[in-house]
């Protein structure tokens, strides 16, 4: 049995529960949620009280709340799942200067953790030259939107010229989750480009690696589509801590020493570059923007979340939960741990690596050895 937002507004003597995955509610908390796995929920729900179960898009709470009435609790399954309550909060927040209050924000309370730090980036690793045209691509997740709203105050400052295109690539979003990203960029000024492919459908019944093969295709329709509004960089919004978890992740993942660069020259599009200017911005920052000016944004625009086998494996999600975990834990005890994983790939060594690869060639400490005696 469903049960919609405004029903719950009037239920009385309920427990709510969200089943989210630890990464989706990392991205937007549900107020007033007890956090719990479906098994959790089956194993502590109280029979005295209503319970409303609540997943990503109000899909798998359906199947939690029809076993939960099996065993004599009076469940619901909050319709629209999170999502729902999202759409709920931006269409009732009043938006009479709101942008502004946004914008101040960057300039003041967040000016040095920030807005400082993102223009850090962009002098240390040169991302911006005069007369650039950069096409800023806005996923609908938090980091995206701070890096549209950062360049809009860069344009306002900056003492030399560059152009920017506000891009929203539509792969088949839900027309929810379209909403949500239209809403946001209206109550934040950011005047998006919206344009469409049907990478979801492609990539959706591929078993190997499919969210893999989504992100390389939405980056060459990105690429693509930026080109032909005569733009020459691409700007994503991958932050700090995605750097560092990266770097961790190759290593015991991967077996590899690499890193996310702050920017790429593209081999497939001539000309065209990605650049990365939140590089040195953390997420705890960029949290701590989103709910100060209380936004609410979407974790995953991928309108198969709820039943797609790979957006929801749980071995993929734990390993960058565990590597934040294992971040988290180590820095207890060194508290500059973050900063030494990121400065690590600045400072290597190659006369104490054993092995490298340049431009795809390996080499081997054993190539000049000898000639060193």
């Amino acid at each position: 049995m469903e049960i919609t937002i405004n029903e719950l507004k009037t239920l009385d003597n309920y427990v709510l529960y969200d089943t989210r995955s630890e990464i989706e509610i990392m991205h937007g908390e549900l107020p007033g949620a007890i956090v719990a796995s479906e098994q959790e929920v089956l194993d502590i729900a109280p029979k005295d009280k209503k319970v409303v179960v609540c997943c990503a898009r109000g899909q798998k709470s359906i199947e939690t709340a029809e076993k939960l009435r099996s065993i004599g609790v009076e469940a619901y399954s909050l319709k629209g799942g999170y999502l729902s309550w999202l759409m709920s909060e931006i269409e009732n927040q009043d938006n009479k200067d709101f942008c502004k209050q946004v914008e101040r924000s960057l300039q003041k309370k967040f000016r040095k953790s920030i807005f400082s730090k993102f223009t850090k980036a962009i002098k240390k690793y040169e991302l911006l030259k005069k007369g650039d045209k950069v096409a800023v691509c806005i996923s609908g997740g938090k980091d995206s939107m701070l890096m549209a709203k950062l360049f809009q105050q860069l344009q306002k400052f900056s003492d030399f010229e560059f152009s920017v295109k506000f891009l929203v690539m539509d792969p088949g979003y839900n027309a929810e989750n379209r909403k949500v990203i239209e809403q946001n960029a209206k109550r934040l000024n950011v005047p998006i480009e919206i344009f469409e492919s049907n990478i979801f459908e492609s990539v959706y019944n591929i078993e190997k690696s499919p969210c893999y093969l989504c992100a390389r295709m939405r980056r060459g329709y990105l690429y693509n589509f930026a080109k032909s509004l005569g733009c020459n960089k691409i700007a994503l919004g991958h932050h700090y801590d995605d750097v560092i978890e990266t770097i961790l992740m190759g290593m015991l993942y991967g077996a590899q020493v690499q890193t996310m660069m702050p920017k790429l020259h593209s081999t497939n599009f001539k000309g065209m570059e990605l650049i990365r200017p939140l590089y040195l911005v953390r997420e705890d920052d960029i949290k701590a923007w989103r709910d100060y000016n209380d936004l609410h944004f979407i974790q995953c625009a991928c309108k198969f979340t709820d039943t797609c086998s790979s957006c929801n494996n749980e071995e993929n999600q734990s390993k960058r939960i565990e590597v934040k975990n294992l971040i988290a834990e180590m820095k207890k005890t060194n508290p500059l741990v973050e900063k030494h994983i990121f400065k690590s790939v600045e400072n290597v060594n190659l006369n104490t690596v054993i092995a490298y690869k340049k431009d795809g060639i390996k080499h081997s400490f054993l190539d000049n050895y000898d000639s060193r005696k």
